[in-house]
């Protein structure tokens, strides 16, 4: 098996991705953070010191997905078409569930940018929140679906679109 970020003598290198055709690419990708009942309706009801924590949970992972090859060494730098992020409170679980949503046209995907969207949600409601709730777990951050490139379609067994 050969490893693409890999050179002849072993040192890291980036895919050269020059001789790909572009395509229409969409990567989802789902979160989850765990929260206490109190600070949970804090969120939902606006009630946070820091201010409208979902607003901003959303912003930052718009700016997330925009910086994802700064932060991952061997992810390219690619031209984002849309990234769009939602939250769904879960009362039962005590739970916030979020969602990205990002598209390209290119010649590489768009699936670290649609986790790191996620990622940096979730990381931005901790931080606006950790001041009454040092417990919130963030947990299973994974790739949903993605279209298009080479390898086509994927879509995780078990989530539902």
């Amino acid at each position: 098996m050969k490893f693409t970020h890999f050179n002849e003598s072993g040192k890291a290198r980036m895919v050269d991705v020059g001789g790909k055709d572009e395509t229409k690419r969409v990567a989802i990708a789902r979160g989850t953070i765990y929260m206490s009942k109190e600070t949970l309706i804090k969120v939902k009801e606006g009630h946070m010191k820091k201010g409208d924590v979902l607003a901003v949970a959303q912003v930052a992972g718009i700016m997330g997905a925009k910086k994802t090859s700064e932060l991952i060494p061997m992810c390219h730098n690619i031209f984002i078409d849309g990234v769009d992020l939602s939250f769904k409170f879960d009362e039962e679980k005590s739970a916030i569930h979020i969602e990205a949503e990002a598209k390209t046209t290119g010649k590489t995907g768009v699936e670290m940018e649609a986790l790191t969207a996620v990622s940096t949600a979730a990381l931005t409601i901790y931080d606006m929140c950790k001041s009454i709730d040092k417990k919130m777990i963030i947990d299973n951050i994974r790739l949903v679906k993605k279209t298009g490139g080479k390898s086509g379609e994927y879509l995780r067994n078990g989530d539902i679109l």
